[in-house]
């Protein structure tokens, strides 16, 4: 009966302990400082690294009261950064501030003075400005920032400072006012080149290429693109943008080519949470391979996610596939505030003559001989003199190859030669070729992409260090969704 008695009263230290309140959000802050200071001391840019994801896992629950006591805790009463963000915030409840302050938390210590733990202040209270709309007060802490940060040069900031210089444009471009900071991206350009900030030049440059893409500067960016330094790719997401910024100067340049491989690059390189970003570079990959004369396959509109998206641009590849002239005018002007907001209008109207190509090629495999007339007719050619439009346009796909034909000038009429056996050609062999090369490409990709650790063919890890490792790497994961979900 003693035993029995005992076991009730041995509960309770569980249920205590199961009604123990989760660490704050300001609890969770401190610890996230906690990891800059050691990675600020080490020279660990990892560490300032892992404090970024962290940051962007607790976003969502940040409050005004949070960054405050963060600020207060973080900072110097009496330094300048303390009293330039402090202003910045809105106001909470001295009630709330109180009751939080009173909530039960591990001390938490750290060095005062420290730039990475001034610029992550500036970092926190610009993403909080930004998700609470306050606009002019995210550009007056943004510009303060910059300032401070072209005083400092120490590589355990340059994690911190590429994030603050994405925010930094992303402020003004949401108030529509990109064109004002061109000049100071180009200086801090400069200046991460000077430094050797490779991450911060990689940011940089999609950040320039992007304001002037939004301006339609297609030559500048490209100018600016061909003279920027070169150097090997640090970050996935800045390497996924930059391959969707240079596949959209390629394709208004002409070079089809070679902007269809930069977006499906992008495209594939991009991480699944990332689905906007996605979705934009298929549309501009249908849009550029239906310019090619090739037709997008139907599993690319159905990927999951992006079939509502891409639907206006299914309906297109239909039209351009049949090479019906008068539905790709109506799906052009069906849509037409899709294709504008999505700036593909203009290479819509560059379709046109890809369709009456298609229903051209389509009139010649169904007949052997037609008249330009009938032509005209299949083609829904509106024009003053729609026959010798007609015979202007076989002619220039006979001389393009687009067709294999011939025309009677005398009669008025088209008439195809006989079809032969295609694998008695090269097309064949040109198709495994290009395929050859994509997977060799893929290939090679994969093996650069491989990161090992220095030395590791000399030094065998130890057991402690395999923990830790293996540590990191759950991390890593855990968080990498949430980062990607922010980058994109």
């Amino acid at each position: 009966m003693d035993v029995q008695m005992g076991e009730p009263q041995a509960a309770p230290p569980p249920a205590a302990a199961a009604a123990a309140p989760a660490p704050s959000t300001i609890q969770h802050l401190k610890e996230i400082a906690a990891v800059i200071e050691a990675g600020s001391v080490t020279k660990e840019v990892r560490r300032i690294s892992r404090a970024v994801r962290l940051t962007v896992a607790l976003r969502r629950r940040l409050a005004a009261r949070d960054v405050s006591a963060f600020l207060a805790f973080a900072l110097p009463a009496n330094s300048d950064a303390y009293a330039r963000l402090t202003p910045l915030l809105p106001k909470e409840d001295e009630a709330e501030m109180d009751i939080d302050a009173a909530a039960p938390a591990t001390q938490i210590s750290i060095k005062h003075g420290l730039p990475e733990i001034e610029i992550y202040c500036s970092l926190l209270v610009l993403i909080f400005l930004i998700d609470q709309k306050k606009y002019d007060e995210a550009k007056a802490c943004a510009t303060g920032s910059i300032a401070r940060l072209k005083n400092l040069n120490r590589r355990t900031v340059d994690v911190l400072a590429s994030r603050l210089y994405f925010y930094y444009s992303y402020v003004y471009e949401l108030t529509n006012t990109l064109a004002e900071i061109r000049g100071n991206l180009l200086g801090l350009h400069r200046m991460a080149t000077l430094h050797h900030d490779e991450l911060g030049q990689e940011t940089l440059l999609n950040l320039l290429l992007r304001n002037y893409l939004h301006y339609n500067l297609y030559d500048q960016a490209e100018k600016l693109r061909s003279k920027a330094p070169r150097f090997e790719a640090h970050s996935n997401q800045q390497f996924c943008r930059y391959l969707f910024y240079l596949g959209k100067i390629r394709t208004i340049q002409l070079e089809y080519t070679d902007a269809k491989e930069s977006l499906l690059q992008a495209a594939r390189k991009a991480p699944a949470a990332a689905r906007g970003f996605r979705i934009q570079c298929n549309k501009w990959a249908i849009i550029v391979r239906l310019l090619l004369g090739e037709i997008p396959e139907r599993t690319v509109f159905m990927q999951k996610g992006m079939k509502e998206a891409l639907a206006p641009y299914f309906e297109l590849t239909n039209a351009v596939r049949i090479g019906d002239l008068e539905l790709f005018r109506a799906v052009a002007d069906k849509f037409a505030s899709t294709f504008s907001a999505d700036r593909t209008h203009n290479l819509i109207v560059r379709l046109r003559h890809n369709v009456i190509r298609t229903g051209l090629r389509n009139i010649s495999i169904s007949y052997s001989r037609i008249s330009l007339a009938d032509i005209a007719k299949k083609l829904r050619l509106d024009t003053e003199n729609p026959v010798a439009d007609a015979e202007c346009i076989v002619a220039k796909a006979i001389r393009d190859g687009a067709i294999d034909a011939t025309i009677d000038h005398a009669n008025g009429w088209m008439v195809s030669k006989e079809t032969g056996d295609v694998y008695s050609t090269n097309e064949p062999q040109a198709a495994f070729n290009s395929r050859i090369a994509f997977c060799l490409n893929m290939h090679n990709e994969a093996v650069k992409a491989m990161r090992f650790p220095p030395n590791s063919h000399k030094e065998k890890e130890s057991a402690e260090k395999r923990r830790e490792r293996l540590q990191q790497e759950e991390e890593l994961a855990k968080h990498m969704a949430e980062e990607d979900d922010d980058d994109f």
